[in-house]
């Protein structure tokens, strides 16, 4: 399964880079496979890992923030490992070329 999610702390000014920066470590510390991109984290494992691993950077920040905004986006497909790599690579193969990463 693949899940990309943003955690956006509100009240917090412009800046919200610190708060990411928690964040990103518990899901680098994981040891989940992922990826970062400038609108959010993709992470694929199973629903629990994932769920738990989203639960942990949401307690993390509300630690010290009051309220924040998190958007997940699920897909989840049977018998597909490592489609955090692969689903990109099909793409390429059907444009005949690498795409900007």
């Amino acid at each position: 399964m693949l899940a990309e999610f943003s955690i956006v702390p509100i009240g917090v000014g412009s800046s919200i880079g610190d708060q990411l920066a928690v964040a990103l470590r518990i899901v680098d510390e994981s040891g989940m496979p992922y990826k970062v991109n400038p609108m959010g984290t993709v992470v694929e494992g199973e629903w629990d890992e994932i769920m738990n691993l989203i639960k942990r950077c949401r307690d993390e920040i509300m630690k010290k923030e009051d309220r924040v905004l998190i958007s997940i986006t699920v897909d989840d497909r049977k018998g597909k490992p490592n489609r955090i790599e692969e689903k990109v690579s099909s793409v390429e193969k059907r444009l005949g070329k690498a795409l900007k990463k």
